[in-house]
């Protein structure tokens, strides 16, 4: 095993990560790719969407799951795993499972809607709730929220204890932060799932996140989470190299609705929820102009965007594809960067204040 190997290397062991994960993506999709072109497993194009993706239509999907396949493969071998990234991985992997039979839906049904809003989201709650009290009462991750320059919000004041041999003071169910940890998993989630409507656009963003999120999790000397963002972040440039314009082939549902758990459960591991919702900021501006644009439709039968998410509303605007792509890519390392600074000098600006 290279975790043994390089173990008194964590630096290393992170870049290597990164460069494992996407050699394999790399070596692995066009093999992928031929396998889904002969058995006519392709994308299916919103009909409403702009004419330009109609010569999208029958692109192969499902790209994630050759990105997850590497994660997993490039973090076993890299390090040691910790509770910590097995319970994440675990959650990371149902999801992925969960876009998987989305997927499989819409190229069954041959449309661009697979599952049904209620019943993805049923599943999607299921594993996050269950993965906030695993790590809740095992992993030792505090019912707390910090806000930039404020102290800790404490979300356990509403707990119900349920006597239990296995957990020490009983097994906890803080219902605040459990509610809050299902709006920020599954928010993120489906909004990286919103994001991947361009090519390159998610992969790219997803990349520039995670690459930020690793560094925050080695900084907090979590070195499995560190090489877990890392390795995303390399499967990401992997999938890169395919997927970008005119992509070869798409993450789908089971690579996007995956990417976005896996940045939620590494920002609640190590507690930067808000944060992440920062970094992230991209994810976030893309799932709030779909809500947006549906109560504004809805209240004056007029829309708020030429088109909903934000980045179809740009290429309504005129922008070519790959400039919407690169643009929102710039953005993204924008906001990611000011998300890093502002997680990097709380600690010193809350001395500084003496709180």
């Amino acid at each position: 095993m290279l975790s043994s190997l390089f173990s008194a290397y964590p630096t290393f062991q992170v870049f290597l990560g990164f460069i494992l994960a996407a050699a394999i993506t790399m070596v692995m999709m066009p093999a992928w790719i031929r396998l889904l072109t002969r058995t006519h497993i392709g994308q299916q194009v919103r009909a409403d969407g702009p004419q330009s993706h109609l010569v999208k239509q029958g692109t192969p999907t499902m790209g994630g799951v050759i990105m997850i396949i590497a994660v997993v493969i490039t973090v076993l071998l890299v390090v040691a795993p910790s509770p910590q990234f097995i319970v994440s991985l675990v959650a990371v992997l149902l999801i992925g499972a969960l876009g998987l039979f989305d997927d499989a839906s819409k190229v069954i049904h041959e449309r661009s809607l697979g599952l049904t809003p209620k019943g993805k989201l049923i599943g999607q709650f299921s594993v996050f709730g269950i993965f906030t009290l695993v790590v809740v009462n095992f992993m030792g991750v505090e019912p707390t929220v910090q806000i930039p320059f404020l102290p800790a919000i404490d979300l356990g004041v509403l707990t119900t204890v349920i006597p239990c041999d296995f957990v020490e003071g009983g097994f906890k169910i803080p219902w605040l932060y459990v509610l809050f940890s299902l709006i920020l998993l599954g928010g993120l989630s489906n909004a990286v799932n919103l994001t991947d409507g361009l090519d390159g656009l998610a992969a790219g963003t997803v990349m520039v996140v995670m690459l930020v999120m690793a560094g925050i999790a080695y900084r907090m000397d979590m070195l499995p989470m560190s090489v877990f963002g890392a390795t995303i972040a390399g499967a990401c440039v992997g999938f890169l190299w395919f997927n970008a314009y005119p992509a070869d082939i798409f993450m789908g549902d089971t690579g996007s609705l995956a990417l976005g758990a896996a940045l939620g459960c590494i920002a609640m591991i190590t507690k930067t929820e808000v944060y992440s919702v920062i970094i992230g900021g991209l994810f976030v501006a893309e799932a709030l102009s779909v809500m947006m644009q549906v109560l504004y439709y809805k209240k004056t039968k007029k829309r708020l965007f030429l088109m909903a998410p934000l980045h179809h509303h740009f290429e309504k605007k005129g922008w070519s594809e790959t400039k919407v792509v690169i643009r929102f890519w710039i953005v993204s390392g924008v906001l990611a960067a000011t998300g890093f600074v502002l997680w990097f000098i709380q600690p010193m600006v809350m001395g500084a204040m003496g709180l």
